[in-house]
């Protein structure tokens, strides 16, 4: 049987989540881990060794709170779930680099494309955990880390929403030409995934398809710890 991971990522109805991101620029995914590893990921959270890099939001105005970068090699089972979505990533990131008239430069696998980013000087682990309380926020903004990038990735709720925490939904802004932005916010289970645009997502034009900017980012924790996980199918310069 293949694993778990992959199991629930194969569950997933990838047609509408699909038409999900051609609608707005992301989509809920179904529960990807269950309790019992969300509550081990967040206890790697205090062992400082497991990290190559942590960042203080509020210094470097980011928002507020913490996120850790991993370094190598990963826990289990993040590199098994970016193994088990980029297959599913692939095909939408390749219609929408078409849409917009582009050449989509991604190959089958994600250790080729990791070896591609290598190659470019782009070798840094971009996993991530995210650590938020009381009244602590993420800005809108893009993960951008260098020249290469994918153009999806996914967030992974680690907490219990009413329960771990309250608010903290987790928000995209389409910068929309010659009108007002447009936003969304999502409050996503525990354990479930959501896939949302790194940079920017295909919409209609009058000549065809034009790109739509997006940022993302999480409204104010208004009491209790939320943890998620960050999955960047890119690597870093």
């Amino acid at each position: 049987m293949p694993p778990p991971w992959r199991r629930r990522v194969d569950g997933a109805d990838w047609d509408a989540v699909a038409a999900d991101m051609t609608e707005v620029g992301g989509a809920l995914l179904p529960q990807l881990l269950a309790a019992d590893e969300c509550a081990s990921l967040i206890d790697l959270y205090a062992d400082a060794s497991l990290f190559r890099k942590t960042i203080d939001m509020g210094r470097h105005r980011y928002g507020q709170g913490e996120y850790r970068y991993f370094d190598l090699p990963y826990p289990c089972p993040i590199d098994e779930l970016k193994q088990a979505l980029y297959p599913r990533l692939l095909p939408i990131a390749r219609d929408w680099w078409t849409k917009l008239g582009r050449e989509a430069p991604w190959p089958d696998t994600l250790d080729e494309w990791l070896d591609v980013c290598h190659r470019a000087d782009q070798t840094k682990p971009t996993a991530l955990l995210l650590k938020y309380g009381p009244g602590d926020w993420n800005a809108l903004h893009r993960d951008l880390y260098g020249e290469l990038i994918f153009p999806l990735q996914v967030v992974i709720n680690l907490s219990e929403p009413g329960v771990s925490h309250t608010g903290g939904e987790f928000l995209l802004v389409e910068q929309r030409a010659r009108a007002q932005s447009r936003g969304t916010a999502t409050m996503v289970p525990h354990g479930h995934g959501y896939i949302f645009t790194t940079r920017e997502r295909p919409v209609r034009s009058t000549r065809g398809w034009s790109s739509a900017p997006m940022r993302h980012g999480v409204s104010t924790v208004r009491s209790g710890q939320r943890y998620a996980l960050g999955l960047i199918f890119h690597d870093a310069a």
